[in-house]
């Protein structure tokens, strides 16, 4: 069931109405993040990258992209020839009337909504999506039926990952933007560093957390591994290959999780981390989210200091 609320047009969109206007709005229900679109220049050190370094598994090479699994679903990220500013991240609806519901509430709190055309649904390995821009400019889809792979995850190199988790989302004005997401998306502000929310959109402590920045667009790019074993594996494995390790290892005092965080294409930022915490649905009843300063100890409770420009204003 959809919950009703109440909402100003101003507090969810930062749109001003009408004197004393408001409206009746449904909560968009987001049931999971889906995948990530990233655009490239060099397709081929992107391929390279993702499956050597990153250990995932190609599923499919089509129409100038490359597909890629890190868990049961049939892709969690796309590289394709293309501006590698251009950024896409896709979550999941339950239902076609909640995927129909979702782009009335957005073109009614004044979002342009793009109805996804049957061949870029195709390209999506999705029943049907809807696109849409949020207010910092970060390009949205939302995907009803997703295909999944049918099989496990089984890449060239065993990094330990067990699926992809969440996003990083540059945000030019937080406090709106946590309305936004808040307001019409049913995410839940699990802490906040700073500025800075973590946002659930089920029990996992967030799937998007929302760093300021000048500009918008993907800031990094999440994927669980098994252990902090994996983690440390990792470490000495990008040392070894040079790939500039920007944070960690080290542990999150948020949401638990121990990290490390190393350079990708494109100037892309990749995470591995596990032990992140959970909040279960009885947590919900007392949980209250959290107020750390933007310092560095807010980042690690070990006392890593991060290379990387979000994590240091």
């Amino acid at each position: 069931m959809l919950l009703i609320v109440e909402k100003s047009v101003a507090n969810t969109t930062g749109m001003q109405p009408a004197a004393g206007a408001t409206w009746r709005q449904a909560v968009i229900r987001l049931h999971d993040i889906r995948y990530v679109r990233l655009g490239t220049r060099d397709l081929e050190s992107a391929v390279r990258y993702a499956t050597a370094v990153l250990g995932l598994e190609v599923a499919r090479k089509e129409h100038g992209a490359v597909y890629f699994k890190s868990d049961s679903r049939d892709h969690t990220l796309c590289y394709f020839e293309g501006d590698p500013r251009d950024h896409t991240t896709a979550f999941e609806v339950d239902t076609p009337e909640e995927l129909e519901h979702a782009g009335a509430v957005l073109e009614r709190s004044g979002y342009q909504v793009t109805a996804g055309k049957r061949e870029d649904a195709e390209q999506r390995y999705v029943r049907d999506f809807l696109g849409f821009i949020d207010p910092s400019g970060n390009r949205i889809e939302l995907v009803h039926a997703p295909h999944h792979s049918g099989r496990r995850y089984f890449p060239s190199r065993d990094a330990g990952v067990t699926g992809f988790s969440h996003i990083g989302l540059r945000t030019l004005d937080a406090r709106r933007d946590e309305a936004f997401w808040t307001g019409l998306l049913s995410a839940r502000v699990s802490d906040r560093i700073g500025e800075a929310p973590l946002l659930r959109i089920d029990e996992v402590h967030h799937k998007i957390a929302l760093f300021p920045s000048s500009f918008p667009g993907v800031q990094h790019i999440n994927h669980q591994v098994e252990s902090i074993d994996d983690i440390m594996r990792a470490w000495y494995q990008l040392k070894e290959w040079n790939v500039p390790i920007r944070f960690g290892p080290g542990r999150h005092p948020t949401s638990g999780a121990m990290f490390l965080y190393f350079d990708g294409p494109d100037g892309m930022i990749y995470e591995y981390s596990t032990g992140v915490r959970l909040i279960s649905a009885e947590d919900e009843k007392t949980y209250r989210p959290r107020s750390f300063p933007a310092v560095p100890s807010s980042f690690c409770m070990w006392g890593a200091k991060p290379d990387i420009p979000e994590f240091k204003t």
